[in-house]
């Protein structure tokens, strides 16, 4: 049965607000209270249905589930990875089921608005906190339809030059990436997949950009050991036990309470 009480930096954490070490620098510097009394200290426990928690001046508002909540959304093209979008476009937040709209789910993380694939929505702010940080940055794997620029393409010379690091336009030096081909070129199109360690903004797209490449898909298939599977597009599915277990230790929460 699960506790009636919990660590006041774990529900801070879990609400969204900071990670569970900032929360613990928040309350150090008194910046937290409980029921209008300054917090002293993170392990302070604290009920999340019966005490009132101000965090920087503002009241900490708590689900009404306490199970934290953990989707895979397969993101469609034309859809921007935030809760609102000030331009009204579709949000990956339209995509979820009545059940959960009622809770502060928000995307861990960016997919880009023509590419597609795998996301995450969560409501447990420590666990996306990690997953965004770079220390704790996992392995992404996309399936990319390319098209070549012209017969004669030294296609394998800029599999070689991705695979030893390149340099963009821009300045950014990249590490080295993992460049696989799926499929025989037909027509000048074949698909290819990425294994990218880094968490550069539209990292694929600016690589093929600055190698002559028109991307023609972009899906990401994969993130650490979460598949994408057969799920259908702006289709939403709660992650299995084990896939939370997993995510979770490779986050470095395993042994967290």
């Amino acid at each position: 049965m699960e506790e009636q009480t919990i660590r006041l930096n774990k529900a801070l954490a879990d609400a969204g607000i900071c990670s569970r070490r900032k929360a613990d620098e928040l309350i150090f510097a008194g910046l937290v209270t409980v029921n209008g009394v300054k917090a002293e200290s993170p392990a302070l426990r604290i009920d999340r249905e019966k005490d009132s928690i101000v965090c920087q001046g503002k009241k900490v508002v708590f689900s009404t589930r306490k199970k934290p909540c953990i989707l895979m959304l397969h993101k469609p093209i034309s859809v921007v990875s935030t809760v609102k979008d000030p331009e009204g476009r579709k949000t990956v937040i339209d995509f979820l089921p009545a059940a959960y709209k009622g809770r502060r789910i928000y995307p861990v993380g960016r997919l880009d608005f023509f590419s597609e694939g795998l996301i995450l929505l969560t409501d447990d702010g420590e666990l996306a906190n990690r997953l965004m940080h770079p220390r704790w940055h996992m392995p992404r794997i996309y399936h990319v339809k390319v098209r070549l620029p012209h017969n004669g393409y030294n296609l394998q010379e800029t599999i070689k030059t991705m695979q030893k690091g390149m340099t963009l336009q821009e300045g950014e030096d990249l590490a080295p990436v993992k460049v696989e081909m799926l499929s025989k070129q037909k027509n000048l199109e074949l698909w290819l997949e990425f294994t990218l360690s880094q968490g550069i903004n539209r990292q694929i797209r600016r690589m093929c950009r600055d190698t002559g490449l028109t991307i023609l898909t972009l899906r990401r298939v994969q993130q650490g050991s979460l598949r994408l599977g057969d799920l259908p597009k702006g289709k939403v599915r709660e992650l299995t036990e084990e896939e939370i277990r997993l995510l979770r230790r490779q986050a470095g929460l395993e042994e967290m309470v």
